[in-house]
């Protein structure tokens, strides 16, 4: 009965020896759709078999997996989707994802509706192969006039946007070393006013 377990081992340690040897960049790690843990962006296969740790890599501006924007804080909980939950202000909840998505995906509802969803871990990526941990520089390199850099309205931190229609991916910068800490995607009436203006309580 282990026997599909020790071939996905096998073939995850042959890939994630082989991508780096052959210089795969952000864009083709954000292909595999095999699982990742959150260890490493250099050979995440391995990372997952040593782990026991797997979830899809790529976090996009419909949301991860189950955990789509606009999808009820009700039903993900009824689906057993929810881990806990941390009520805000202004009728916003934080939530914590279950399964393979547990401590990689932190959620936010806005009167019951999944309206953010986030992660400090890389990976996921983004569809572009943008993460957690590279500098704004990288992300420029990735995105070229697609994305632009930014501020808040107090002055005080800085970070990258991408649009994609009325919805956004914003990697915010990290406390304590330059580059990025946080990835969030969600509508731009969420994600991008929460980081330009603050929390509205």
């Amino acid at each position: 009965m282990n026997r599909p377990s020790t071939l996905l081992t096998t073939a995850a340690l042959a890939l994630g020896t082989l991508v780096p040897l052959l210089g795969a960049g952000p864009a083709s790690a954000a292909s595999v759709s095999v699982g990742t843990a959150p260890a490493s962006a250099r050979g995440p296969l391995a990372a997952a078999a040593v782990t026991g740790h797997s979830h899809p890599q790529v976090l996009g501006v419909g949301g991860a997996g189950a955990y789509r924007i606009g999808a009820g804080l009700a039903a993900l909980t009824a689906a057993g989707r929810i881990d806990w939950t941390a009520p805000g202000c202004g009728g916003v909840v934080h939530a914590g994802a279950t399964g393979s998505w547990a401590g990689v995906l932190i959620l936010a509802f806005r009167d019951g509706l999944l309206v953010e969803v986030g992660t400090a871990t890389a990976p996921p990526r983004s569809p572009a192969g943008a993460a957690v941990g590279m500098s704004f520089a990288e992300l420029e390199d990735i995105y070229g006039r697609r994305g632009s850099l930014i501020r808040n309205d107090a002055g005080d931190a800085e970070a990258y946007l991408v649009r994609v229609g009325s919805r956004v991916e914003l990697f915010t910068g990290h406390p304590i070393r330059p580059g990025v800490g946080y990835f969030q995607v969600g509508p731009a009436s969420f994600v991008e006013r929460n980081f330009r203006q603050g929390s509205t309580c």
